[in-house]
């Protein structure tokens, strides 16, 4: 398989290597049960420097992986229902279809997963790039967004999902996530960025993180940290518990629960 370094088990039981075995691999993830106060199992799944940056030199959070994040990120989208990121990031990573590869749907098939990966796109505005449609995204937004209009006659009023928070022009993350259990996607993958993470923090909806820690430091306090700009904190710190530890050459990839 190309592009496909081992990984080392660090915690629990050091020394198991896993190799090409993509199905002991998303074992180590599988299959979290969705939480009975949401219906859902959230997800997130991040990636920083070893200084806290939440996007390398170029401004993407992609420079900042190597071989063994994209290994993980790539199948643990096979876990996922729907794929849940903030506009901000589809502009800056350029997303279009998040749909996992050939060498993975069969392992998804096993698990009773649907055959398609939603992408559901988080934005306050309701414009994004034209590459994102080719992809047919839902969309979470608020019935203040400049470009709700758009987006309604460009991929349906089935396809944009309305969550109005007591904040005029914010999105309700909560009910946005209500909206999406409601149509069968209880498993979702929170890919960033920032501010959506710490939104959804916030809101008591993250169940685990997983964290990818690049061997790398960008030494700049303008960069998006990994919960977003200086100043927007949460309101108690969060309290995680590590489930496992990976390690790919010098990447270390960690899962996390929230307490």
């Amino acid at each position: 398989m190309a592009d496909s370094p081992a990984l080392e088990m660090l915690v629990p039981g050091a020394g198991t290597v896993l190799a090409d075995d993509d199905e002991g691999l998303l074992a180590l993830f599988d299959d979290p049960e969705p939480r009975p106060l949401t219906g859902a199992h959230v997800r997130a799944i991040m990636i920083a420097s070893l200084d806290g940056a939440a996007t390398g030199p170029d401004g993407r959070s992609g420079s900042l992986g190597d071989a063994a994040d994209r290994r993980l990120f790539g199948a643990l989208r096979a876990l996922a229902d729907v794929v849940l990121v903030g506009a901000g990031t589809v502009r800056a990573e350029g997303y279009a279809d998040v749909q996992v590869p050939d060498r993975l749907r069969a392992v998804r098939a096993a698990r009773g997963r649907p055959e398609r990966v939603e992408l559901a796109v988080v934005t306050g505005r309701g414009e994004l790039p034209d590459a994102v449609f080719e992809a047919r995204p839902l969309v979470v937004t608020t019935s203040m967004a400049p470009g709700l209009p758009a987006l309604r006659e460009r991929i349906g009023d089935e396809r944009v999902i309305v969550a109005d928070s007591t904040t005029p022009g914010s999105v309700d993350v909560a009910a946005g996530l209500r909206a999406l259990v409601g149509r069968g996607l209880v498993h979702a993958h929170a890919e960033g960025g920032p501010g959506l993470l710490r939104a959804l923090l916030a809101a008591g909806l993250v169940d685990e993180l997983c964290l990818t820690l690049s061997p790398l430091l960008l030494g700049d306090v303008t960069r998006h940290r990994l919960l977003g700009d200086a100043g927007a904190g949460l309101a108690e710190p969060i309290r995680l518990e590590l489930l496992h530890l990976l390690r790919g050459g010098d990447t270390l990839l960690s899962r996390w629960q929230v307490a």
